[in-house]
């Protein structure tokens, strides 16, 4: 199984050692470096209609960088769009959901799929609409967020509530509910509560399980790019 370790402590690259035989699969331009005895191919993971399915949940590439150690052992760095922390995840016993521009790269024996969600997380969660990707199989997954990363430990009995523009990736155990930040007094109240706090929509999650969050808003981080654009100041 290839080898994945975080290397660097400001905008980290993603370090994978790979033996012969082995290969990984990653985002679009991802690739940094690889050593002479890797050899890259871009393919569509999972054919035509797996591929337009991940486009449309998650805005991933619909070609993907597949990575294989064809002439030996060999290592590679991997960078992820966002400017922020990496967090690996093993895939087997659990699987994870995956946010918007999450997914970094991942061993042979992941599978990226995508599956429907509740109307409500769809529309306010702002975690890929009404598809969104989940990442099952057997292997090394590795995500990214915006800034740093933390990962929280889901107990029964100890629900959390999360800013949902800071969630990354999620334990698919895990029960999770769109909301707002502010519960008391009635709907109207609860509504102002939430905007002039400035919090908006959060996801509430219980049951037992990994979520994975970033210690800055990846709303702002887009409105500061579309900001930086031509035309834009």
């Amino acid at each position: 199984m290839a080898e994945f370790t975080v290397t660097g402590d400001i905008d980290p690259f993603l370090h994978v050692s790979l033996k012969r035989g082995e290969k990984i699969y990653c985002e679009s331009n991802a690739m940094v470096m690889m050593e002479q005895a890797l050899e890259l191919k871009g393919k569509m993971t999972g054919g035509l209609g797996s591929a337009l399915m991940r486009r449309f949940a998650n805005g991933e590439s619909f070609f993907q960088q597949h990575i294989e150690a064809v002439r030996g052992d060999g290592d590679c760095l991997l960078s992820p769009t966002l400017p922020g922390a990496i967090e690996i995840l093993d895939v087997g016993a659990c699987s994870y959901m995956l946010t918007d521009g999450a997914f970094v790269a991942a061993g042979d024996g992941v599978n990226l799929n995508v599956r429907t969600q509740g109307l409500g997380s769809a529309l306010f969660g702002q975690t890929g609409g009404f598809f969104i990707c989940e990442a099952s199989g057997s292997g090394k997954l590795a995500v990214s967020g915006f800034g740093s990363s933390f990962a929280l430990d889901v107990e029964p009995g100890k629900d959390i509530t999360i800013d949902n523009a800071h969630v990354v990736a999620w334990d698919s155990r895990l029960h999770h509910e769109i909301s707002v930040a502010t519960q008391s007094g009635g709907f109207f109240g609860q509504i102002v509560n939430s905007v002039t706090s400035g919090e908006g929509m959060v996801l509430k999650f219980s049951g037992r399980g990994k979520v994975i969050i970033c210690s800055r808003n990846r709303q702002n981080f887009a409105s500061w790019l579309l900001k930086l654009m031509p035309g834009n100041n």
